[in-house]
């Protein structure tokens, strides 16, 4: 079992812009990095289709709203720096930015989606004029498996006691929730200070979503900001968690130069397990400590609805398990108990389990406002033992079943989803391609 420590460093960190191309940057960094000096004659870049879906139409940092997992890897063959992490991009400037769409134009990038292979996957490699070397990334983001020079290892992760197989992207283990939450009760004054960093990190995405519309994508929380102002609809708690966290991820999504506090291997996911959280407890008048515990409840909900799941998923992350640990997360704030977080976090999964992940791009702040909304509203309803009572539907008659239910829901039931959402948008690109050939002519 692990610690609360050990729970925060694995799956609580800082990454800047979505995540996805941020591990293809991540991997192509890496490889670089093994022949850097050398003038790189070319990219390959072959990717599982969860990645593939979720990079394509979504901000690259300091990209200026442009989008794309072979921009990330051209980008990050210019500028990028692995030991940074996710946060490989951070350093980029314009200069880099018009050699990567160089990179691009001259055909010296080619990024190719592995159909058959699902969740976390990015194989990178970098050649030169005289060496290859390749990175492979698997099970999470910033997992490293692999790397090697003209064929020989220069690198193998070793085996992990938290990790083991590198497919195996299910890091807590077996572990119950009630176990879980008992990570909680381990905060230190350490802990605190981390978590709230993060919250920190993540108002900072929010206030630039709000106030810098250059890169804020969709601009969803800016708009329900302004019909507050504008008295169209009430200033209340449920739209406050919906405006705030909706003006993170349209930051993140817009390609913002600013870092987020993912959890479980998204940004997005801690957009949403966080903001909600911290929101209310600001309105409540709440004390640093206690906002820290809840922000905590909701982090290890989030993972533990995550580790049942996987990663990546056919099923939207941040409405489904962020969205359900920001309910548990809430309820401990209004005074609920264990039991009331659990039922927060069953009436938030029977109401968004089928939300479908169609990409990362700027909508995505839309489903990141409803999680941040329903959770406000499933932590009310739980802590005044309202809601869902029996089993029914998706929902059994403990939180651990129902994410199991999850679980098979995405692996059975929609097995095939992400692969009719890649044609669809391989489809929308191949219009648009052909459009400007007919415009052009």
């Amino acid at each position: 079992m692990l610690t609360l420590k050990e729970f925060l460093a694995k799956e609580v960190i800082p990454a800047l812009g979505c995540t996805e191309p941020g591990a293809v940057a991540l991997a192509t960094a890496r490889a670089r990095q093994e022949v850097a000096g050398e003038p790189v004659d070319r990219v390959g870049v072959r990717v599982s289709d969860s990645i593939y879906k979720n990079g394509m139409n979504v901000g690259v940092p300091g990209a200026a709203g442009e989008t794309g997992n072979a921009l990330a890897a051209a980008l990050s063959v210019t500028a990028g720096n692995a030991d940074l992490g996710l946060e490989v991009l951070r350093n980029c400037t314009p200069a880099d930015v018009h050699l990567a769409k160089q990179l691009l134009s001259q055909g010296k990038v080619k990024l190719v989606c592995l159909p058959e292979v699902h969740g976390v996957y990015i194989e990178a490699s970098v050649y030169t004029a005289h060496h290859a070397a390749t990175c492979v990334i698997e099970g999470e983001h910033s997992r490293i498996v692999s790397v090697t020079v003209d064929g020989k290892d220069v690198y193998t992760r070793p085996h992990d006691a938290m990790g083991g197989d590198a497919r195996n992207d299910d890091p807590l283990g077996d572990v119950d929730y009630a176990t879980l939450l008992g990570l909680a009760d381990q905060m230190d004054a350490d802990d605190i200070e981390y978590v709230m960093h993060g919250v920190e990190i993540n108002q900072a995405l929010a206030r630039h979503g709000l106030d810098d519309p250059s890169t804020s994508g969709l601009g969803a929380g800016r708009a329900v900001s302004q019909l507050i102002a504008k008295n169209q609809i009430s200033t209340d708690l449920s739209f406050l968690v919906r405006v705030y966290a909706s003006a993170a991820a349209d930051a993140r999504m817009g390609g913002a130069q600013l870092s987020a506090m993912s959890a479980a291997g998204s940004g997005n996911q801690g957009i949403a397990a966080m903001l909600p959280v911290a929101v209310v407890a600001e309105a409540m008048g709440k004390s640093r400590e206690e906002t820290a515990r809840a922000v905590v409840v909701s982090l290890l909900s989030t993972s533990f609805i995550r580790s049942r799941t996987g990663r990546l998923t056919p099923v939207c992350g941040s409405a489904v398990a962020a969205g359900a640990g920001a309910a548990a997360g809430i309820s401990v704030l209004l005074g609920g108990t264990r039991r009331h977080a659990a039922r927060a976090v069953q009436i938030v999964l029977s109401n968004t389990a089928g939300m479908v992940c169609d990409g990362a791009k700027g909508t995505c702040a839309l489903r990141i406002g409803t999680a941040a909304t329903e959770a406000y509203l499933a932590a009310l309803m739980a802590v005044n033992d309202q809601g869902i009572n029996a089993a029914q539907g998706i929902v059994d008659e403990s939180v651990d079943v129902t994410a199991e239910n999850v679980a098979r829901l995405n692996a059975e039931g929609m097995g095939h989803v992400d692969q009719v959402l890649i044609q669809i948008l391989e489809d929308r690109a191949r219009r648009y391609e052909r459009d400007a050939a007919g415009s052009d002519a």
